[in-house]
């Protein structure tokens, strides 16, 4: 083993908590369902980002490049002033979803560089403007575009034009695990000298404003040390002890105490508790009040006050270190010091090599999805009960809008992957699926716990529900997670030898309580065909699929009824994957074997229009009218791709081992020879005896990949687009009631207000679904076999094999983080010449929610590393050819 394997073991097996301190410091705390106790639900408004450096927070904390311990008792972040900005930037700010013209929108440069599972060695890079920060012009010009329009980013100011900015690198590196050094390098990219403050900060989470006579933790200077200490006290976490290294330090306050209190003075015109305040700190550095700050040395809140004047191109380092060790006991800053980050540097370099690919271009894109997987994890706490009732020591909640009321039994406290901690810092549960596949590679430990945790009892509803996220728990979203958990133990049995049943079986025990839920819950007519809501696609189709239909009715969604077919597949496929320890699953198996036949044929067929539609060989949504007609809504779009997921083999070897799963099997071929004739092949012939069990038969499957495959339509040269090409002059309407619905091709950013407009389904590529392309043709490569093979691109008179044609998907998508052999750009940085050609720009990247379905550059949230962080994975598999999944 490796050196961080050793750590990680060490962590597993409870001899170091490697674990416990890490990037859980969310990036945005305000404007979230948490910390709304409005009467309307208006989260956004009631705790706005002006809120943010003055009010005490209930739920959790943010901060720029920030760790905390795993229950966030104790934090640490960096805040910097330029002696331009109105306030003291202590955290990122971004356009509230009422504000920017396509929703929630951070408006910051961050890049997460390196990390590692235990995060023993942790890089994060800033770049401050010298500049007063731009916050009114980006308010105002997102607010006069239109959803026409692409986003105002901070580039597009002109704030970074001559090179005015200061980088800001923040790197860490864990001694042991409970000491923890920290090097913050600060250069001045100007041409002339430029002055900063910086304020490396610790504070405690207020925990104690909510309860009476809970005890209050303490931040202390330490008189008579080498250097300036603070001694942290809390009643659970304990003692621990903030060394901060003297170069630099502000000559009459080298630290400066406040309170982790709300100002009340300052947002509600009442009399505040404490003279000493949250945002004192700013009151001080940037108002010059000198009264701010507790000159007794102590408070709730502390920061070492570093003011710098920066020649041009020049660097100063900054060290400090938080450690368990007491003064007399400690040496905070000697050689041993920069050794340690030297040596937790090669030990990441040689962890990472197991997943490297030749190509160091690649091995780049790699490590900082990797990077930003793991510092997307966040502390996430949010009890309901409390939530809804109010705390004690506060006034009772007025709320007209009650939001996850029937949520109560909900208890989160965990460190969670986010989606992205500053436009998304909150989990989503289908979100969540995806995320675990590459973290699963380096951090196969930490992947189960996540897929393990949303179908705990404090997690799921006890009617079976998995919560979709905060804003709307009762939200469905698809049900990927028997996939998520399938996989996750795949990977880790094909990469480290571990087949893990006890965690398998955990979780598809409850998994089996979330399949009847939907089942029940979302069948309506009781004909396995589905209707589940917009199923986290958002404005795929002509109407709000969560939402009334405008004809009255109610879709039988192809998507719907698909997932429902892959779940009832990733069932069966663990259910015989436990039956080899325990045969009390191989009944268990042929009932979701039994469940997808019904879901298939349904696909197929059902009353007078099925959802597939023989005239345009493609699946489509089927609207089920109030007066019992069906009409197909004719938009090529992902849902009718989404068939191609559902798709299993069963090989000989399988059925030899559970006779009596052969059994059942075979007596469906021989009793229910209609139902039998919509799967894809259950018989065995002299050239194939394995089954295939797929929605999509060969010849569906020929004629689906002719569209998907056609750069006309689906086929970008980055990826599978999410709607068809075809509509961009031929756009889908509907009308009903003197209204006309439509849908068109929209590459980039949506045009609709559906959803808040903050994401498109129109158009873009999105990792998730190309990556379940990619897997569904690998798998109908293993049944079909060479001789099975495609166009690609149709039209093109090259013929491919599944398999080759799965490979140029995913180096299509790989090569959107790459520099084209042609233009020397990056396609995911679009119109932005800095991130292209400027050498402290161009290797830094941003893995975004989605991208643009023409030209590759990306778009939505710029740090959805959950999501699009799935090309760590695509890059190993692209380098070795291999899908990690093991042998049968």
């Amino acid at each position: 083993m490796n050196a961080e394997e050793k750590r990680l073991a060490e962590d597993r097996e409870r001899k170091a908590y490697w674990r416990r301190w890490g990037p859980y410091l969310s990036e945005r705390q305000w404007g979230t369902v948490r910390e709304d106790y409005s009467a309307d639900g208006s989260a956004w408004e009631y705790f706005p980002h002006d809120h943010a450096r003055s009010r005490a927070y209930r739920w959790g904390e943010d901060g720029i490049a920030g760790i905390s311990d795993n229950h966030q008792r104790l934090c640490f972040a960096i805040a910097l002033w330029n002696e331009q900005d109105p306030i003291l930037k202590e955290r990122m700010f971004g356009l509230a979803g009422s504000q920017g013209n396509h929703g929630e929108d951070v408006k910051e440069y961050y890049f997460y560089l390196d990390n590692t599972p235990s995060h023993a060695y942790m890089k994060y890079l800033y770049k401050y403007p010298q500049a007063a920060f731009p916050y009114a012009q980006l308010l105002e010009e997102n607010q006069r575009l239109g959803f026409h329009h692409p986003e105002f980013e901070l580039l597009d100011t002109g704030i970074f034009d001559r090179d005015e900015y200061f980088d800001v690198l923040v790197e860490y590196a864990k001694q042991t695990d409970e000491d923890i050094l920290v090097k913050i390098s600060v250069t001045n990219r100007a041409a002339a000298p430029k002055p900063l403050h910086l304020l490396p900060t610790l504070w405690f989470r207020n925990t104690w404003s909510w309860y009476e006579g809970t005890d209050i933790p303490q931040l202390r200077a330490v008189d008579g040390a080498d250097v300036p200490v603070v001694h942290a006290m809390h009643p659970t976490l304990g003692d621990r002890w903030l060394y901060c290294d003297t170069p630099h330090l502000h000559p009459e306050t080298p630290l400066l105490f406040t309170e982790n209190e709300t100002n009340r003075e300052r947002l509600f015109g009442t009399t505040n508790s404490t003279c000493y305040v949250k945002d004192g700190f700013h009151d001080y550095v940037v108002q010059g009040k000198t009264e701010a700050v507790n000159p007794d040395g102590y408070g709730t809140k502390m920061a070492a006050y570093y003011s710098l004047m920066l020649e041009a191109g020049e660097t100063r380092v900054i060290r400090l270190r938080l450690t368990e060790t007491p003064p007399e006991q400690c040496q905070p800053f000697g050689d041993r010091f920069d050794a340690v980050f030297q040596q937790r540097q090669q030990e990441a370099g040689e962890f990472y090599q197991r997943f490297a690919p030749a190509n160091p271009e690649q091995q780049q894109v790699q490590r900082q999805a990797f990077a930003g997987l793991l510092w997307t994890k966040q502390f996430y706490h949010y009890v309901i009960e409390d939530w809804l009732t109010g705390d004690p020591a506060q006034p009772a909640p007025q709320r007209d809008y009650c939001r996850n009321a029937e949520w109560r039994h909900l208890f989160n406290d965990d460190i969670i992957s986010m989606p992205d901690k500053w436009e998304f810092p909150w989990y989503a549960v289908w979100d969540l699926a995806f995320h675990v596949i590459p973290l699963a590679m380096i951090d196969p430990d930490f992947a189960k716990r996540q897929m393990d945790r949303f179908t705990r009892e404090w997690y799921m509803h006890p009617n079976g529900q998995i919560p979709a996220y905060e804003w709307q728990f009762s939200d469905v979203n698809p049900p990927v997670h028997a996939w998520g958990t399938l996989r996750v133990y795949q990977i880790e049995k094909s990469l480290y030898g571990k087949a893990d049943t006890a965690f398998l079986e955990r979780v598809f025990q409850k998994l089996l309580m979330n399949f009847t839920w939907w089942v029940n819950r979302k069948d309506k007519d009781g004909n396995n065909v589905f209707q589940g809501g917009f199923l986290g696609l958002d404005n795929i189709g002509i109407f709000d699929r969560s939402s009334e239909l405008p004809t009255g009715g109610y879709l039988e969604q192809s998507d719907g009824t698909s997932w429902m077919g892959m779940y009832s597949l990733n069932m069966m496929a663990i259910a015989l994957e436990l039956a080899k320890f325990n045969p009390v699953y191989e009944d268990v198996a042929s009932k979701f074997f039994e469940h997808f036949l019904y879901i298939a044929d349904a696909m197929n067929y059902v009353g007078d229009v099925c959802l597939w539609d023989g005239a345009d060989e493609f699946f489509y949504d089927v609207l089920h009218a109030p007066d019992d007609t069906r009409h197909h809504l004719k938009v090529r779009s992902m849902v009718g791709l989404i068939p191609l997921f559902a798709v299993e083999m069963i090989e000989p070897e399988t059925l030899e081992q559970f006779p009596h799963f052969q059994q059942r099997l075979d007596w469906f071929i021989e009793n229910r020879p209609l139902l039998q004739q919509n799967i894809a092949s259950l018989k065995e012939t002299e050239e194939n005896r394995n089954r295939l069990l797929a929605i999509a038969s060969p010849t569906k499957l020929r004629a689906i990949l002719r569209r998907l495959l056609d750069e006309h339509e689906f086929f970008s040269p980055y990826g599978i687009r999410s709607l068809s090409k075809h509509h961009a002059e031929h756009p889908y309407t509907f009308r009903t009631n003197g209204e006309e619905h439509r849908v068109a091709y929209e590459p980039a950013e949506s045009t609709s207000g559906m959803f808040g407009g903050n994401s498109n389904w129109r158009g873009p590529i999105w990792f998730p679904m190309n990556f379940l392309i990619i897997e569904a043709l690998q798998r109908f490569h293993r049944y079909l076999g060479d001789d099975f093979r495609v166009e690609c691109p149709t039209g093109s008179g090259n013929w491919a094999t599944l398999q080759e044609v799965s490979m140029e998907i995913a180096r299509r998508l790989v090569h959107i983080f790459e520099h084209d052999e042609d233009s020397g750009d990056r396609p995911i940085h679009g119109r932005y010449p800095r991130f292209q050609t400027d050498p402290h720009w161009r290797d830094l990247l941003l893995f975004y929610e989605y991208i643009n379905g023409d030209n590759g550059t990306g778009l939505g949230a710029n740090h959805q590393t959950g999501w699009t962080g799935l090309v760590a994975t695509l890059v190993y598999e692209c380098a070795t050819g291999e899908d990690m999944r093991p042998a049968p």
